[in-house]
């Protein structure tokens, strides 16, 4: 059983090492392919602390991380191991985050975004199952015209290059 814990601010430093192990692992995965080493994975991990709002959902051995911009607050990675995958850690994850930007009082939407990848990528597992349905269950809805680009360096990828992403959203009622 998982047990759940929202920490913010300098709380965080003590776990961002084991953070960015987790991320090294998880985004490793389809559909994100990232290559990605300790010391990138820390840097980036960093903006939570310093982020005002800022959260990091923990569960004993996985984690998630937010943080807002204006009335909009940013659900930043969910990243879960998968043998914990579809046992309600991912719900946990979801539900925690929307109370603790209900619970600032001056959020109006949470959102975060997703890689997209063709369909017909070559890395993609056959077993592959879209996360559309379980965000579109969370009352997260797609906006296809609102779209950004993230960088980071792919497996078998020399340097890092831009990854195309689209956001979703969700009304905090």
């Amino acid at each position: 059983m998982l047990r759940f814990e929202t920490m913010s601010g300098g709380a965080l430093s003590t776990f961002l090492p084991e953070l960015a192990r987790l991320r090294i692992t998880v985004f490793r995965e389809w559909p994100y392919l990232h290559a990605g080493d300790l010391a990138y994975e820390e840097r980036h991990l960093h903006t939570y602390v310093d982020a005002q709002d800022s959260i990091i959902v923990l569960a004993r051995d996985d984690d998630a991380a937010s943080h807002c911009v204006g009335e909009i607050f940013y659900l930043a990675e969910s990243v879960l191991l998968p043998a914990y995958r579809g046992h309600g850690a991912g719900v946990a994850f979801f539900e925690h985050r929307e109370a603790h930007a209900r619970a600032c009082g001056c959020f109006r939407y949470c959102c975060f975004c997703a890689v997209d990848r063709p369909p017909g990528h070559l890395a993609r597992p056959a077993d592959h199952v879209s996360l559309n349905a379980f965000w579109q269950r969370r009352g997260y809805r797609i906006q296809p015209t609102l779209t950004t680009h993230v960088r980071w360096r792919e497996i078998g990828e020399a340097h890092e290059s831009p990854k195309p992403m689209t956001f979703w959203i969700k009304a905090l009622d």
